[in-house]
This record gives structure tokens, sequence and C-alpha cells, in this order.
């Protein structure tokens, strides 16, 4: 009974989910689906590695690519470095971060069962750009010896465990204390990082700014093998736990008939959306609404079985960001700007509309 109550709670009750209609992808249309998406990331970044600032031409630009992963000469030193060395570790950065933001916010809107839910909206990347800025200004030193994706780690979760207890209460979540304790703490953490960026060296506070706002620029081969792996982790974890994630909006109680232990699941939830949210912002700074409008499009277009959500916003968040990325790179140039203008600029009239459907469906 528990488990049927959990399948028809994911059809029609999860978080986002259409009131007005059926989802609009389902059963073997979902394959489909998935693997139109996988054709889109391949497009996407085919053409991010043609495109940037400096104008190459296609064909020398696919015969640096084509040298590297035959393991033969490129010829232009100058053209291998900027196709091979910065474009091409910066599409993968964009796709890994945003994959990562886009299961942060499928786990979080699971832990708290409210489609608002997302690392930006609920102080979750700004504590974790606190611990990073702290390590990146002052060093290993300033949080105990941690390193800047372990320091966004702690920040992050210690974020997210006070806007989860703010937004209770009698040990229930409130949605308007759940947004109003997101705020407030995103904003403390705002301010204390603003703090800390008047005690770094003037030379240094442009560079520092640029990557608060979120910038994918500088990214090298080095910074893939972390968020690669911690991102095929939790997406792997929350696919598992795909049916007591269904069972969880239906509940407490039917996710415990469906012999889910809800605390632990709960803590595993934090954990994994602190731990997607601290990675990503370790590499690329604060980049917001990603885990606000890839995964309630997600839910909007196949429903609310995490099944099936899942691998459709991790697939949207990658094709997502680095297409977003790619106007970043070319609105201005020669002049790159952050990335995290243009995703702010989409999201707040994404959660303001959010938040009107809601109201009219109350």
């Amino acid at each position: 009974m528990a488990e049927a109550v959990a399948e028809r709670t994911a059809e029609t009750a999860a978080p986002g989910a259409a009131r007005r209609g059926p989802h609009m992808v389902s059963g073997a249309m979902t394959g489909v689906l998935i693997a139109g998406l996988a054709v889109a990331f391949v497009a996407v970044a085919v053409a991010a590695i043609s495109i940037g600032s400096v104008n190459l031409p296609v064909g020398a630009v696919w015969r640096v690519v084509g040298a590297h992963l035959t393991g033969s000469a490129s010829g232009d030193p100058l053209r291998d470095q900027i196709v091979w060395d910065i474009r091409t570790p910066r599409v993968l950065i964009a796709a890994l971060v945003g994959a990562g933001l886009s299961v942060a916010g499928v786990a979080l809107q699971a832990l708290v069962r409210n489609p608002l839910a997302d690392p930006y909206i609920l102080g979750v990347s700004s504590g974790a750009s606190l611990g990073a800025v702290l390590v990146v200004s002052f060093g290993t030193t300033a949080l105990g010896g941690l390193g800047v994706t372990g320091a966004a780690f702690a920040t992050a979760t210690l974020s997210v465990l006070v806007v989860y207890a703010l937004a209770q209460r009698g040990g229930r979540l409130l949605d308007s204390r759940l947004v109003l304790a997101g705020v407030a703490v995103g904003y403390l953490c705002s301010a204390a990082t603003s703090y800390v960026q008047l005690q770094v060296d003037p030379s240094e506070l442009h560079g520092l700014m640029f990557w608060l706002m979120g910038s994918i620029a500088g990214a090298t081969w080095s910074d893939l093998g972390v968020p690669a792996a911690v991102i095929a982790v939790c997406t792997l974890f929350l696919l598992v736990q795909g049916r007591a994630l269904n069972a969880l909006m239906a509940g407490d109680d039917a996710a415990a008939g469906l012999g889910a232990s809800v605390q632990a699941l709960r803590i595993a939830l934090l954990v994994v959306a602190s731990l997607l949210t601290a990675t990503s912002v370790s590499v690329v700074g604060g980049i917001g609404f990603v885990g606000l409008m890839v995964p309630h499009a997600a839910r909007f277009v196949v429903g609310g079985d995490h099944r099936r959500v899942l691998p459709v916003a991790t697939l949207t968040g990658a094709v997502f960001l680095v297409a977003v990325d790619i106007v970043a790179r070319t609105a201005d140039r020669p002049n790159e700007l952050p990335i995290g203008i243009f995703t702010t600029g989409l999201g707040v009239p994404f959660f303001l509309w959010l938040l009107r459907r809601r109201s009219g469906g109350a």
C-alpha cells in the first residue's frame, strides 16, 4: 500500500509537479528524451569548443582535438593551447558543474519537499563560497587545514543545517520559513564573505570578485577529477535511492512503510547536496539558480519520479551551463562576463513565476 502511494505521489504530487495536467513525456519516450539530451550535449559541446573570444577556423580547431585524441602532433602551439588547454577543459567543467548543481537541486527539493529549494536560494552556495574564499584568501590554516573543497563543504553543510533548523515549527518544515531562512543565512554568509574580501590584497580583489560571481575561466584538466568523481557517485547514490525519494515526497510514513530509514535518508540528502554544491563552488565560484530551474523543468517534462528526473536533470544541467558559458564568452568579445550574471538573469524571473504559480494554485 505504501509503495502504491509513493508511486502515485511521484507522478502527481511531487514538488513542482504540474497540477493542471499530466507531464509531457512518459514510458518509453523517456529513453528517447534522454538520448536526445545526450545528442544535444554533444552538439553544444562541439559548438563551445569551436567558438570563443578568439576566432579560429573550425577545421583548425578540430584538427587540434583530433591530434590529441590520436596522439599525433597538432602543429600550431598557440592554437593547441587555446583549443586543448583552455576551451576543452572549460567545456567539460561547465558540463560537470551544470550537472552537479542540478542534482544538488533535486536532492534539496526532495529533502524539504519544496520546489523552491535550491543551493543558491537556501544559502548553501553562499555558505560554500564563504568557506572557499577563506581558504583562497588566507590559506589552509583558515579552517583547520582544510582545502578549498573541504572548507566549502564544511560551511555549506553548516549553512543548510541552520536553514533546516530555522524553517521548522513543531517538527514540520514551513515553506515560508524555508525561503526566508535561506535568504537570511545567504545574506549573512555574503556579508562575512564581503568582510573577508576587505582583508585581502587589493590587487587580488578583482579576480576574487569575478570568481564569486561565477566564472569557468581558468579551468584546467587538473580541475576535472574531483567534480567528475563526486557527481558520478552522488548521482548514482540518488538513482539507487529513487524509490525511497519518491516515497519521501508522500511523507515520512510512506517512506517508512517502504522500509526506508527516513532520518538516515534526510541526512544522506543533506550531505549529498552540500558535497555537490561545495565541489561546484570550489571550482567555478557561485553560480545561482541552476539547481532551481533545471530540476523543475525536468519534473514538468517527465513527472515526479526521481528515477526519470535524475538522468534528465543531469543532462539538461550539463547542456544548459555549457550553452550559457558560450554566451558569457562571446557576448562582449574580447571581454568575458561572469557566467553567474546570466544564470541569475534567467533564474530570478523563473523564481518569481514559480512563486506566483504556487500561490495561484494554493
